[in-house]
């Protein structure tokens, strides 16, 4: 990006940049405090914000606590993903109501009434919706809700200077710094005063900072911000090796610590519902008395026992064989299918996870002596059989 394309605004600018997207029409979200967590929720003002407020994260570890400052980025990444903007966890897809002879069919209208104003998405966020791109968007076959709802979604992005112990965005080449997919780019500077650099991805973001307060960018902001997001690229200690992992853990199917990772599982699901990534769903038809018939949409884990059914039962009974799935699936068949990971980093699946299974320490337990072929456990036993 161009030296001219950056700029620097504080914090009254960003809270002027919030209100000209409400007033554009866009529904303003970004990362609020709710439920002991960072979500996504609506935004007004920079005060909507995690002001002052820093995670912990760790294996099976989540907590929020007061960072003894006033800035409004302190953190990484919470149990809710932006995924839910454009493929809610629920959706109804059509219903049929029938009178007498004469059957109406409704579709929802797709895509939410007003367009979304993300404002302090995560650049492995970004990262996550370009998969998601890959599989609903540019796959042989378009969703069209989460088309519509893509469209004319505007993102400010904000790129990381405090990651969590979880995160591992730079082996995948996610992170700490956004390369494209936003409207503007945020750089929460040290030294106080709340500023921010701005960065600016698209025309639409340049037209938006026209009507922002902001200075242009010197070469110490510059060099602020590069010191920012080196900081926080050595302080991220998780690693995996993303060259190697997926032709690894293709030729590793057999290997017995699959079975070793399925004592400890519980199959609980809670690493494919944090996932940004995981697109996984079910349909349901559901009928009622006066002939409406509706059909939905929700998400669905790749744990679930049903999820592998097939006439006679379950593909994939075990747990060892629904775990092996999933992680062999997210770091290695993904490629085959859409040309990329479907792993950003963000961490969210080891610290969400109630036993704090840690895929990347997984990860290197399997390939670390390539494929290394062992019996998988016998049924009966935790882990049952593949």
């Amino acid at each position: 990006m161009p030296t001219k394309a950056m700029a620097t605004i504080d914090r009254h600018g960003l809270d002027v940049l919030i209100a000209a997207l409400a007033e554009a029409g866009f529904d303003a979200k970004g990362p609020v405090v709710r439920e002991g967590a960072i979500m996504p929720g609506a935004i007004r003002t920079t005060a909507d914000l995690p002001v002052g407020i820093r995670d912990g994260q760790g294996p099976g570890h989540y907590r929020l606590e007061p960072s003894g400052g006033d800035r409004l980025f302190d953190w990484a990444v919470g149990p809710g993903s932006w995924k839910a903007e454009f493929f809610p966890p629920s959706q109804e897809l059509w219903r049929s109501t029938s009178t007498g002879e004469i059957t109406s069919h409704a579709r929802p209208d797709p895509g939410c009434t007003r367009p979304v104003a993300i404002v302090g998405a995560r650049p492995c966020e970004l990262a996550a919706l370009a998969v998601l791109d890959r599989v609903l968007l540019d796959g042989a076959v378009t969703d069209p809700d989460y088309a519509a709802r893509r469209a004319d979604a505007f993102v400010v992005v904000a790129e990381c200077g405090t990651p969590a112990a979880t995160c591992f965005c730079t082996s995948m080449g996610t992170g700490p710094a956004a390369t494209g997919g936003f409207d503007l780019a945020l750089t929460e500077l040290d030294g106080g005063g709340q500023r921010f650099v701005i960065r600016v991805g698209s025309d639409r973001g340049a037209a938006f900072l026209e009507g922002v307060p902001h200075a242009g960018a010197v070469p110490t902001d510059l060099a602020a911000r590069d010191r920012t997001l080196a900081s926080a690229a050595a302080a991220i200690v998780r690693t995996v090796d993303s060259d190697r992992v997926a032709g690894l853990l293709a030729d590793s199917i057999d290997h017995p610590h699959w079975g070793d990772i399925a004592e400890r599982c519980l199959a609980c699901g809670n690493c494919t519902m944090v996932c940004p990534t995981c697109f996984c769903s079910d349909v349901s038809d559901t009928t009622d008395l006066t002939g409406e018939v509706r059909r939905d949409r929700t998400w669905a884990s790749c744990f679930d026992l049903d999820h592998s059914y097939l006439h006679g039962g379950s593909v994939r009974a075990s747990v060892t064989s629904r775990y092996r799935q999933w992680l062999t699936h997210k770091l290695s068949t993904w490629w085959d299918q859409f040309d990329t990971s479907g792993c950003v980093g963000c961490g969210r699946c080891i610290a969400w996870c109630p036993v704090g299974i840690d895929i990347t320490e997984e990860v290197v337990v399997i390939t670390a002596d390539g494929s290394r072929a062992g019996p998988l456990p016998a049924a009966g036993s935790a882990g049952g059989t593949p």
